[in-house]
């Protein structure tokens, strides 16, 4: 997924990046915790959410202050200055009409204030693994020790050699991760940002507690939480969605904090947010009872060939050559039976489910 790369001066004079990637409607997403613009497109883990969204939308991200390509040396790392961010960060982007806004982890607290400050400017809100209430403010003894310990052991070896410090940090992010996402994400710990930086960014989120502002939502909500999520724990999810007006609430099979390409949860996730927003998978969630059941690459080239695009065009998007996207539209007729871009749209469209 080919990305513009830009970067936005806050008022506290700290240079952000920030990324936009695909065509459609704007969705946005907050920060959150180790990301890298340069590498996440490329990686295990967050490639995947990175294909999906710029896919389906202009989608719009950015690397917080003290991480990945932005300032490490930020100053001010807590949750009234995301929020200033991401207002800067959207100004930047130009985006000219209300947009679709995504908070994962921390980044749903930054989200959630973002669209009690301008419900006027998001037409959806998203929130997936979030929490109203950082593990320090728990009132839940164990997940209080829990984030406590977690956060000695990044004070003590973040910056270490020794890889079991991160790795240990890394498993409860993504458990179920083979071990190439797992080295991959052990690696990005450090690439990501400095041992101080760390440290500080977790006692940040620790001490996040919006759980007062959560009635004060006004746009809807669609609320997704894993059900084994070890980082935010399933009742966060619960709260946020009971205490938001007219929230959605879709619990998903998963004890991974981040959604990994190979498990239905991901597929559930993606549905739930297409559907929400208004964007239907163009093969309308086909099934063998209803026709043939399409891969993840070959979703994604149907999505562009039935928004108009040439295969040129769908190859600069996908980042693939124009002779490979030939290739996957061969596989797509064969599966459909037909035997033109015309047919298979119509085709398509056909099976759409009504709204």
């Amino acid at each position: 997924m080919k990305q513009q790369v830009h970067y936005v001066e806050t008022a506290d004079h700290v240079q952000l990046a920030w990324a936009e990637a695909g065509r459609g409607p704007p969705l946005v997403k907050a920060a959150t915790w180790l990301t890298h613009l340069q590498y996440d497109s490329e990686s295990p883990v967050w490639a995947h959410w990175v294909r999906f969204l710029g896919g389906h939308y202009r989608y719009i991200r950015y690397d917080e202050r003290g991480c990945g390509m932005s300032d490490w040396k930020a100053g001010d790392l807590t949750l009234p200055r995301w929020v200033e961010d991401l207002e800067a960060v959207v100004d930047a982007a130009g985006i000219d009409r209300p947009f679709a806004l995504l908070g994962i982890s921390q980044g749903a607290a930054t989200a959630i204030r973002y669209a009690v400050r301008h419900p006027r400017r998001v037409s959806h809100l998203v929130l997936y693994g979030g929490y109203a209430v950082g593990g320090l403010r728990s009132d839940d003894p164990e997940r209080a020790a829990m984030f406590r310990a977690v956060m000695e052991v990044v004070g003590l070896g973040w910056g270490s050699d020794n890889p079991a410090f991160r790795r240990l940090f890394a498993e409860r992010f993504v458990p179920e991760g083979t071990a190439e996402q797992l080295a991959w994400f052990n690696d990005l710990c450090r690439q990501t940002t400095s041992p101080a930086n760390a440290v500080a960014l977790l006692q940040a989120r620790g001490n996040v507690d919006i759980s007062d502002e959560l009635e004060q939502v006004r746009v809807p909500t669609l609320v997704l939480h894993a059900n084994r999520d070890q980082i935010a724990p399933l009742a966060q999810g619960r709260l946020l969605a009971s205490r938001i007006p007219g929230a959605r609430f879709v619990q998903l099979d998963s004890s991974n904090h981040v959604l990994l390409e190979h498990e239905p949860a991901w597929r559930e996730f993606q549905d739930e947010v297409l559907a929400f927003t208004g964007v239907a998978w163009p093969e309308a969630r086909l099934d063998p009872a209803r026709g043939p059941v399409l891969t993840v690459r070959e979703r994604e080239v149907l999505a562009l060939l039935c928004a108009g695009r040439s295969n040129a065009q769908i190859g600069w998007e996908l980042g693939v050559a124009e002779k490979t996207v030939r290739n996957h539209l061969s596989g797509l007729y064969r599966k459909l039976g037909v035997r033109s871009r015309a047919e298979a749209i119509v085709q398509v469209v056909g099976r759409r489910e009504p709204d």
